[in-house]
């Protein structure tokens, strides 16, 4: 099959690792900057060219569009399903999981395990969502945040009222979440593809430290998940729309608490830790579906 891997940087370990697997398993794989595309949108005949050269017979793609990017990434996204070309993940749902808090809302309704989590748009509410939340220490979120950025403790009421009022003087967008304090600074990360968890990893934030992120000096090990765990990331990758996701969740004394789900995951951290092969895993997903979607795509022409 002809893949393409829509990344910005080929010289990524999550970008060069899906192009090594990708050749390995005899596939024709690009890696195309999605900034560099162009669309035409004409009626029935939706067209993307790449460095001035029209793209044609790509079979399936790979998103892996920043958070940076996301507004322009999933419109290529949508473009290639215009085309007719499978996504591994789809740009509604790229959108969606981007969205944390209509993700956790979505994800709530559904019943999915997650911190006591508040939001608004009026100062003069701070005292009532500290309360609505548990009281501090608590979890103060930027939405556009990643990879930890934007992510705040604030061990008293005082340090909770002082940086959130920073944030609405600066009209940024941010919810504020229970604190879990039996994770001890600990997180999991499920690696879900095709609706099951291929791979898991426990991280614990540096000394010091309450954020597990890798990219802020964190280590990550392999982890057994329960089953609880198990069925709550698929649950939640589910209601997203996610096929391939990197599904956060905090273990606390009452069950699994979903944080966040990433719609282009890193593979370094996951196949260091696990030993698992998560790159081929994403192939094996692609032939599988990519080929289905093609035999009913021929059928209905026919």
């Amino acid at each position: 099959m002809k893949i393409a891997i829509l990344s910005r940087n080929a010289n990524l370990y999550s970008t060069k690792r899906l192009l090594e697997a990708g050749l390995e398993r005899e596939h024709d794989v690009e890696v195309i900057d999605f900034l560099k595309c162009s669309m035409v949108i004409e009626k029935k005949n939706p067209e993307i060219y790449y460095d001035g050269k029209k793209l044609e017979g790509i079979d399936a793609i790979i998103p892996r569009i920043g958070a940076s990017r996301t507004f322009y990434g999933t419109a290529v996204v949508r473009q290639f399903e215009m085309m007719h070309v499978f996504p591994v993940n789809e740009s509604q749902a790229i959108t969606r999981s981007r969205d944390k808090l209509r993700s956790m809302q979505i994800m709530s309704r559904a019943g999915v395990g997650m911190p006591v989590t508040a939001f608004a748009s009026d100062p003069d509410d701070i005292n009532h969502l500290i309360d609505e939340v548990g009281g501090a220490p608590l979890v103060i979120k930027l939405l556009q945040g990643t990879q930890g950025i934007g992510v705040v403790l604030a061990e008293t009421k005082k340090a909770a009222k002082s940086v959130m009022e920073a944030f609405y003087g600066i009209q940024a967008n941010m919810m504020i979440q229970e604190f879990i304090k039996e994770s001890k600074g600990a997180d999991i990360r499920a690696f879900v593809v095709g609706g099951k968890v291929v791979g898991a990893m426990k991280r614990q934030g540096a000394e010091g430290e309450f954020r597990s992120n890798i990219h802020r000096g964190g280590s990550a090990n392999e982890v057994k998940l329960s089953r609880s765990e198990r069925s709550t990331a698929i649950k939640a990758a589910k209601l997203l729309g996610l096929n391939v996701a990197g599904v956060d969740m905090l273990q606390s004394s009452t069950g699994p608490k979903i944080m966040e789900v990433n719609s282009s995951p890193g593979l370094e951290g996951i196949e260091k830790a696990s030993g698992v092969d998560v790159a081929a895993k994403v192939y094996e997903f692609i032939e599988e579906n990519a080929h289905r979607k093609r035999l009913i795509k021929d059928r209905v022409k026919s």
